[in-house]
């Protein structure tokens, strides 16, 4: 039990915890404040956003980079590989639920709160919002809309999110063809199939900002547009963030396959990206299914 414990790696004191806590903090108030438009809160918020991701991007970078250096000095015993795959595990249940939330807070608007207001079931309290409220979803219509304007139209999920979901779904199978080429020690492959990863994670992004942009300016769809304007923005653009995240990752990973890093049975960090990545990938087909399509 003791040569264990002195095999097992102890990584020296670093500031990377605070600094990735301060970048939370600066994404979450800056989001939060921009969201509520309070007095200078736009402005405000925006600068507090871009710092927050600047200093997302700057941890993730950096951390990598010395996990990296670690591995290469031989400096992880199985112990501490079994340590980092729990962590993951436990990383992506917590983002299962993060997900869950949102996706039980449209649940309850769609299933239970509009139908009520609508004044329909047992809970039902008819014209609680104004007069003439019927039961529809998404909620196009407002009481005056020279102080509150709902949405012109929805986004069709039959255009950009349909092909967006083509691509992170081809993403899934290049990553898994990737991961087997990696297994048999091809790093020609491997590079190959990683790198038409990332080229699919960054064209999905690049279709979302077009999307948001159609949304704001032909649609009429955004953060004000009433319950379905917040719901749609918030599930779609946390995923967003997520997509961005990991593709960042794949890069990384990418970098570090052309390095001649990883071997068949030794490659941990390229699992725990595939973990995310896939992960990330099965979200996207719950939001295409019950934001976009139902």
């Amino acid at each position: 039990m003791q040569t264990e414990y002195q095999e097992y790696y102890v990584p020296h004191q670093s500031y990377y915890p605070i600094v990735a806590s301060v970048a939370l903090f600066c994404l979450a108030f800056g989001a939060g404040s921009i969201m509520t438009a309070a007095e200078n809160g736009g402005d405000f918020g925006m600068i507090l956003l871009f710092v927050g991701f600047l200093l997302l991007f700057f941890i993730i970078i950096s951390w990598f980079s010395t996990v990296a250096a670690e591995s290469r000095l031989g400096l992880y015993s199985p112990q501490m590989d079994k340590s980092f795959r729990w962590g993951m595990g436990w990383f992506i249940s917590s983002e299962v639920m993060f997900f869950a939330a949102f996706f039980g807070a449209l649940f309850y608007i769609r299933v239970l709160a509009v139908p009520w207001l609508a004044g329909e079931g047992e809970k039902g309290v008819s014209h609680l919002l104004w007069e003439g409220f019927v039961n529809q979803w998404p909620l196009m219509t407002t009481p005056d809309p020279s102080l509150f304007k709902g949405p012109e139209q929805i986004v069709d999920p039959w255009h950009i999110p349909l092909l967006n979901t083509i691509l992170l779904i081809s993403s899934s199978l290049t990553l898994t063809f990737s991961h087997k080429a990696l297994k048999l020690n091809n790093r020609t492959a491997t590079s190959l199939w990683l790198a038409l990863t990332v080229v699919l994670g960054a064209t999905f992004l690049y279709y979302q900002v077009i999307e948001y942009h159609e949304a704001y300016t032909e649609l009429g769809l955004t953060l004000a547009s009433g319950v379905y304007g917040s719901t749609f923005f918030i599930l779609t653009g946390f995923h967003g963030l997520h997509v961005t995240i990991g593709t960042i990752m794949l890069l990384c990973i990418l970098v570090r396959v052309l390095e001649g890093e990883f071997s068949g049975d030794k490659h941990f960090g390229f699992e725990a990206v595939a973990w995310y990545w896939h992960f990330v990938d099965v979200v996207w087909v719950g939001l295409f299914i019950f934001v976009y399509i139902l």
